[in-house]
């Protein structure tokens, strides 16, 4: 069984309709990389995973749990308990300012009672560890560098340990030279039993990581294989025309 169903998701903004039924699954520990230009559905496709946007149409399984039933609207408390099986890493970062590192990381999993405060702490110093960070548990978000604050905010992601995480173009608010680090920090975790979501534009990351990849076009998945399958030999037109600009 697949760890996450999608069928048929369906999200319009007054009159656009961003997504036009888009349909996938994912097995437990895969890499999912979507690929697509500016305004082809990919970020509010992760917004609907994740329960910051309500789809108009569509199911969402999660480990054979259904999340979404259109037929009856969510309460506050449903969407609450839905996002805890997605994380989500943001193209800014989005730390607390006023935590410093190490409270940026437990302060969720001590809201849900994720252990005692001493087991939430080690946890978040074993992902600081992971993520290369271990020493600036005590220094805040204004005193990192911008690839340092995304490597905090993935280990926050990870904190609540959700089935799926979500990243939505991890790198694009990075200059060049910090891009590779959150590259691979990224890289270093799948084969960890981590099922991931990834939302770029970094292309060569996307062939070395991605077990799956979506090319997304106009609100639909345009095309949907293997990374030799889109990227050696793509079979519509517009992901050759998409690929042909790197």
């Amino acid at each position: 069984m697949a760890l996450l169903q999608v069928d048929n998701l369906q999200k319009r903004f007054g009159n656009t309709q961003v997504l036009k039924g888009v349909s996938f699954s994912l097995e437990r520990g895969q890499v999912l990389v979507i690929i697509g230009s500016s305004g082809s559905g990919k970020t509010t496709l992760l917004r609907c995973l994740n329960f910051l946007e309500t789809p108009d149409v569509g199911e969402i399984t999660v480990d054979g749990k259904p999340l979404l039933n259109l037929g009856q609207p969510l309460s506050d408390e449903q969407v609450r308990k839905n996002r805890l099986h997605f994380g989500l890493v943001f193209q800014n970062f989005n730390l607390f300012p006023h935590y410093n590192v190490l409270g940026n990381i437990t302060l969720a999993p001590t809201l849900m009672n994720m252990g005692t405060p001493q087991e939430i702490k080690e946890n978040a110093m074993h992902l600081l560890e992971q993520v290369g960070l271990a020493d600036k548990a005590e220094a805040y978000p204004y005193q990192l560098s911008g690839g340092q604050q995304q490597r905090v905010a993935i280990a926050r992601a990870w904190a609540m340990r959700p089935e799926v995480l979500c990243f939505d173009e991890p790198t694009s608010a990075l200059d060049p030279e910090l891009t590779g680090e959150v590259l691979r920090v990224i890289k270093g975790l799948k084969g960890q039993d981590r099922t991931m979501i990834v939302v770029t534009h970094e292309m060569d990351f996307a062939k070395s990581v991605a077990d799956v990849v979506i090319f997304m076009a106009d609100g639909v998945i345009e095309e949907m294989g293997t990374p030799e399958e889109i990227f050696d030999n793509p079979k519509s037109e517009k992901t050759r025309a998409f690929l042909q600009g790197f």
